[in-house]
């Protein structure tokens, strides 16, 4: 059209006028199509190719092309792009396949030190042996052409996921008879008795805080608070290790009363202690039902010893391995880092241990009875 000394003239039926007039006024179609019916409507209209250029702030040749479209070949035709033949892509899919392949090795496959590729190197090693591969395309390939083949294939060989397989052929089973304890804790009372129930059952959830809590003490005095000046506590980033210790702690579910022993060590004896200081608490007919698992000093020669001079007090209930989500007395430790332990500075083990100790008195004063809700077996 550009050139012509005759204006050609654009006639619209009814229904073509109304369709561009709606979709000149659509937020949702999209912006190309937008502006062309505009630059239609406007030309039909007999607007000069000079005022529809200035009216819709478009380009000239778009304007041509667009009255050239719907000229020769309808107004829908001037509302689209042009089918154009793609180009033959210089890298083939074998070649992004090679890629793939080589992106699903290790660096350390190919004599490399690292373990996981970064894309830099995974680049360089593509570009050296490409040509020897058969993909001479490749050896010019930077940075960003392989990382859109990685992209095309949910690839990201830079990075690690850790996670852990089930290890225990029990799990479900052991899994049940936890949620199973829970459900019961949630409709008998602990000192419930019936035909079924001769003796009340007192359920707890034990375990010990792992790895140990660490002594730290500060090498200068923490600064407090200054009004207008400082809004929070001010704290030397160095600090003194004086070791670790262990807590071995058990809540009932019932109450929310918690048993708490803080040790140097966690060993039988230790264990030992906690189930003593049960067996005293609780009333000597009742069956002590334990929710745990198979850490050593439970299941050792010199538990085993103790528990068989206190026959039928004790009755245990493992969870599965690698299932220690599955234990409520995680939620205790979990409340502990987030309150007391947070932040704790002491000058020696023995404060530490006092501190400890004083946390879980103070939990006790309000207790908290923790109760599992979801006993679908499948979601858990």
């Amino acid at each position: 059209m550009a050139g012509k000394t005759k204006r050609a003239v654009l006639v619209l039926t009814e229904d073509q006028r109304a369709m561009l007039t709606k979709l000149a006024g659509s937020r949702t179609a999209s912006v190309r199509e937008v502006e062309r019916a505009k630059v239609l409507l406007g030309y039909a209209n007999g607007a000069s190719i000079s005022d529809v250029m200035r009216r819709e702030g478009v380009g000239r040749p778009m304007i041509y092309k667009c009255i050239d479209k719907a000229l020769s070949g309808g107004v829908e035709a001037g509302l689209k792009d042009a089918y154009h033949r793609p180009r033959k892509p210089e890298i083939t899919d074998e070649a992004k396949a090679w890629v793939v392949n080589m992106a699903c090795t290790k660096p350390k496959d190919h004599g490399l030190a690292a373990e996981l590729w970064t894309i830099l190197a995974l680049a360089r090693l593509i570009s050296e042996r490409a040509e020897a591969a058969g993909h001479p395309r490749l050896a010019r390939a930077g940075k960003s052409t392989l990382w859109r083949i990685l992209n095309e294939h949910h690839l990201k060989p830079h990075k690690i996921r850790y996670d852990l397989g089930r290890r225990d052929p029990d799990f479900d089973r052991k899994m049940e008879e936890v949620l199973m304890v829970y459900r019961d804790v949630g409709i008998y009372k602990a000192d419930a008795v019936h035909d079924g129930r001769p003796a009340p059952i007192y359920t707890v959830s034990v375990d010990e805080k792992k790895p140990g809590v660490q002594a730290l003490a500060v090498t200068a005095p923490d600064l407090p608070p200054v009004p207008g000046k400082e809004e929070s506590v001010s704290r030397d980033y160095e600090y003194v290790r004086h070791g670790t210790v262990s807590i071995l702690a058990g809540i009932d579910l019932h109450s929310g009363h918690l048993f708490g022993h803080v040790e140097d060590q966690h060993r039988s004896i230790e264990f030992i202690g906690l189930l003593q200081e049960m067996d005293a608490y609780y009333p000597p007919e009742g069956l002590i039902r334990l929710v745990l698992d198979n850490h050593s000093a439970h299941i050792s020669k010199e538990t085993k010893a103790f528990l068989a001079t206190r026959p039928d007090r004790f009755e245990y209930v493992h969870t599965p391995k690698h299932g220690s989500w599955l234990n409520l007395i995680e939620c205790v430790f979990s409340k502990m880092a987030r309150t007391f332990l947070r932040h704790i500075r002491v000058q020696s083990i023995d404060e530490l241990k006092t501190r400890i100790l004083k946390g879980i008195n103070e939990m006790n004063q309000a207790p908290v009875v923790f109760r599992w809700k979801k006993f679908d077996m499948n979601a858990a």
